[in-house]
């Protein structure tokens, strides 16, 4: 299990917009925002610790946002079933170059 990731940037401000937009539509809240450190978090208003369960429209959402914020197409959305029968994904790259993937494992 995953305590947390940490995703290397090299212009804070322009990786802040980037993630600020997609954990916006994700529901996440910032729980810090340091920039002089700099560091960034995001979480679900309630939650202890990281849970992330999106459906596939909002795939598709964040996709686009990503795109729209400087990120670049590393796979539109879209069924992936060599991974299994209801893998619906989509990839992109943040600003930096990092390769993020969204995903929903369950039918429609």
């Amino acid at each position: 299990m995953l305590s947390l990731v940490m995703i290397g940037i090299g212009d804070f401000d322009r990786a802040y917009a980037f993630y600020a937009a997609l954990a916006a539509e994700l529901g996440l809240k910032p729980v810090m925002y340091h920039p002089s450190v700099p560091v960034a978090a995001w979480r679900g208003a309630d939650d202890k610790r990281p849970n992330l369960f999106i459906d596939r429209p909002t795939v598709d959402r964040c996709h686009a946002l990503a795109l729209a914020h400087g990120g670049d197409d590393e796979g539109a959305p879209g069924l992936r079933a060599y991974y299994h029968p209801n893998y619906y994904g989509a990839y992109f790259r943040d600003p930096d170059g990092n390769k993020l993937c969204v995903v929903c494992h369950v039918a429609p």
